[in-house]
């Protein structure tokens, strides 16, 4: 097993995990704008899709979503604790008997055979964490797709963390909340700002290779704490000549939460408290953030989609 997918495993694995990643919708803005606009693609898959794949599939966000469409999909994730919050909520909606789950690494996907699904999906950038091995862990998501592939991977360009450590603040829902992933940015992340200054020779690492940091430095900090995936940013054109390059047709590229970047979050809070707005705000977003030429501006993802080969 690479260093890297074990620090994965260990990260996605913690306790809290599940539950952070199942709160994030009712926390922050972002997440609610990306995630609708994922739903809104699922939502037009050609009726002739039967079987799905999701690769990373997390607490069930998506899977479950397609389960309950009357799909056959296979949940397949690192982490068994994520396994387990998704099986208790598809028993929930009544969904687990259109659903096969599966622990397993996304750089191997050996038990499958050969365009075995007609769908397959990967959200929420669980390939860009299959650094060094993001690309060929591309290709064998599109060798077991029949007809239909979407991906979402990390963009180089929208990554704003090294320019400000409070980067989701204005994306906050409720900042009375105590929260831990809230508190940090309006405890820890709004303070730092004030003394706060890029280290630009990290910044200019970074554009240029696609790593946060050299790959053996986030070895070394895993082993002797936390565990913090490797995770790998991709251009546009990169991701989109990978498509090319494996022959599939039709690719489209988005970039989710591309509009709510400009947007100042007080403007945002207004929007979210008014149920009609909001439904009109996130049919705009998704209309605006489909635009290929700000693809590669999302709050963090480039979101792919793209047709087999007949």
């Amino acid at each position: 097993m690479e260093k890297s997918t074990e620090i994965s495993s260990k990260f996605w694995s913690l306790p809290q995990k599940p539950k952070e990643e199942t709160d994030r919708e009712k926390l922050f803005i972002d997440d609610i704008i990306s995630k609708n606009h994922i739903e809104k693609e699922l939502l037009k898959i050609p009726k002739n899709i039967k079987t799905v794949f999701d690769g990373g599939a997390g607490c069930g966000r998506f899977s479950i979503l397609l389960a309950g469409l009357g799909l056959k999909v296979t949940h397949f994730d690192i982490s068994q604790p994520m396994i387990e919050k998704a099986k208790e909520i598809a028993g929930q909606k009544g969904v687990s008997g259109n659903m096969t789950f599966i622990r397993g690494e996304l750089e191997n996907l050996d038990m499958f055979s050969d365009r075995e699904f007609d769908l397959v999906i990967s959200f929420d950038s669980p390939i860009s964490y299959a650094f060094p091995k993001q690309c060929e862990t591309i290709k064998n998501l599109i060798r077991i797709c029949s007809k239909k592939l979407i991906i979402g991977v990390y963009s180089r360009l929208a990554w704003t963390y090294h320019f400000d450590p409070a980067q989701k603040f204005k994306y906050i829902i409720d900042r009375n909340s105590d929260n831990p992933l809230v508190r940090w940015q309006i405890d820890n992340g709004l303070k730092m700002r004030c003394d706060y200054k890029p280290d630009m020779a990290a910044v200019k690492n970074f554009y240029s290779t696609g790593l946060m940091e050299k790959y053996e430095e986030t070895i070394k900090k895993a082993e002797n704490g936390t565990p913090w995936p490797v995770s790998y940013a991709f251009m546009p054109d990169e991701l989109k000549a990978i498509l090319q390059d494996n022959g599939l047709k039709n690719i489209k590229l988005a970039g989710p939460g591309a509009l709510s970047r400009s947007i100042p979050g007080e403007v945002l809070a207004n929007i979210f408290k008014d149920e009609k707005l909001k439904k009109e705000f996130l049919e705009f977003c998704y209309e605006y953030d489909s635009h290929e030429h700000v693809s590669g501006m999302g709050k963090d993802n480039i979101l792919a989609s793209a047709d087999m080969p007949d």
